[in-house]
């Protein structure tokens, strides 16, 4: 797909992202939040701001909207719980209450900001009703493709659950009478990956752009010594994201094993949040640096194996040769840009998908995340290490990312979006309602 070209006459517009407190889904939207400011649009996002200013800087305009974190307030989904009923959980326990908690804060946000499109992430279904309700053009950002490739084409009866579902939260936050499906926008659907590796869309491909990862620089949150990697070894990353450890002692145990029985080959990276492995392993334990701050080899003198508990991850993915991961799609994704191949190690959610469109790519390797031993994690490694189709088929993805346009092809599709809303509110005869109110904002002015 051609990447739009960037319109200089554009007059400034305003655009509001709605995300949820989740890392992985807020990222995407910095680059494209970037460009657009860079354009001399205005930005502002909804969400939570102990979760969004952290990613986004302090400079940031966030409006405050309430909601469950995952992991609490009856979020904390069970290590075990995966397939169908972690969807189930996720959507039931999770999202519809995020949706309905944040829904007041968006209609606030809105009725300040007056933007001229909203930006709904595409699990923040609260973005997409409320900006319905509202009478505001919206657009999806969509961090996964999971549910537009056929993801549940083999599923019916959960498909039909979720479309059930939906129209249940419209019914209480939304327009009872609008018809558009919360997760997909009318008019614009931004994906962040390419048919080179996500493939066609099944549904709702007459809106969708695959626009490609947004990376964009993000602020520093971790310190990491640098100078502990050895330029002439080739380093691996091990990480499960930041929504994951909950289910990762015994995964990143095996894979510390994997690693330590190649000793010598190569460095490794282990993200280790929770601090399992320094409750599990004797020589993380001995570690003399508090556990705050345990960025540090496992041992003193350990040069193979260096334990943190967080990583500034796009900088180190630029000096890494393979990843082992949860696939996630933002850490997919982000991995792929580098041309870096993978060992992917699916849990739940969106993950098993993302991780068959890696290995149909040919760019990584499965391994099973609950039943995976040392041995077979080992030999997954040492594949995607040296023989070069991994690597080559990673690079064949980063190209294609790269042709895109990422944040400079969104930002342009937004702006197109924004200029057909004014267009259209102009050709509309003033009703002197709240709707009409809010969308008459051509010049992106209060």
């Amino acid at each position: 797909m051609s990447v739009p070209s960037r319109t200089r006459e554009v007059p400034p517009r305003r655009f509001l992202f709605v995300v949820p407190p989740l890392v992985g889904h807020v990222n995407p939207t910095l680059g494209v939040a970037a460009e657009l400011t860079a354009r001399g649009h205005q930005v502002a996002w909804a969400g939570m701001p102990e979760a969004v200013q952290r990613l986004t800087g302090q400079g940031a305009t966030v409006y405050r909207c309430a909601g469950p974190v995952l992991g609490e307030g009856g979020a904390d989904r069970p290590p075990d719980v995966r397939g169908p009923a972690a969807l189930k959980f996720l959507w039931e326990r999770f999202l519809v209450p995020l949706a309905e908690a944040m829904a007041p804060g968006v209609a606030r946000a809105i009725e300040e900001f007056r933007p001229d499109v909203v930006i709904a992430d595409q699990q923040t279904v609260a973005g997409g009703l409320v900006a319905e309700r509202l009478g505001v053009r919206w657009a999806t950002s969509a961090t996964t493709s999971a549910e537009f490739t056929g993801a549940l084409d083999g599923m019916p009866k959960i498909d039909a659950w979720l479309d059930g579902l939906m129209a249940e939260v419209r019914g209480r936050i939304g327009d009872p009478e609008g018809t558009a499906d919360p997760r997909f926008s009318p008019d614009l659907v931004l994906a962040f990956t390419t048919e080179e590796l996500a493939g066609r869309p099944a549904r709702a491909g007459d809106r969708i752009h695959y626009v490609g990862p947004s990376i964009a620089e993000r602020p520093a949150t971790a310190d990491f010594p640098w100078a502990w990697l050895d330029p002439a070894r080739p380093a691996v990353l091990v990480t499960l994201g930041t929504a994951n450890t909950d289910a990762g002692a015994r995964f990143l145990t095996e894979c510390l094993e994997a690693v330590r029985a190649r000793a010598g080959r190569f460095q490794t990276v282990i993200v280790d949040p929770d601090g399992v492995l320094t409750r599990a392993t004797p020589e993380v334990r001995n570690t003399p640096a508090a556990p705050e701050v345990r960025n540090a080899p496992a041992a003193p003198d350990d040069k193979d194996v260096l334990v943190c508990r967080y990583v500034p991850q796009l900088t180190l993915l630029k000096r890494v040769n393979a990843v082992v991961c949860h696939a996630g799609h933002n850490t997919v994704c982000e991995t792929l840009w580098h041309g870096v191949p993978l060992v992917v190690a699916p849990i739940r959610d969106d993950q098993p998908v993302v991780a068959a469109q890696v290995v149909d790519a040919g760019a990584g390797i499965r391994v099973r995340f609950g039943r995976v031993r040392a041995a077979a994690l080992g030999e997954a490694l040492d594949a995607v290490l040296d023989e070069p189709r991994y690597r080559a088929a990673a690079e064949r993805v980063s190209a294609s990312f790269r042709t895109a346009g990422g944040a400079t092809a969104a930002a342009a599709h937004l702006e197109r979006l924004a200029t057909a809303s004014a267009v259209a509110h102009v050709e509309r005869p003033a009703t002197g309602t709240a709707a009409t109110h809010i969308t008459a904002n051509p010049g992106g002015e209060r």
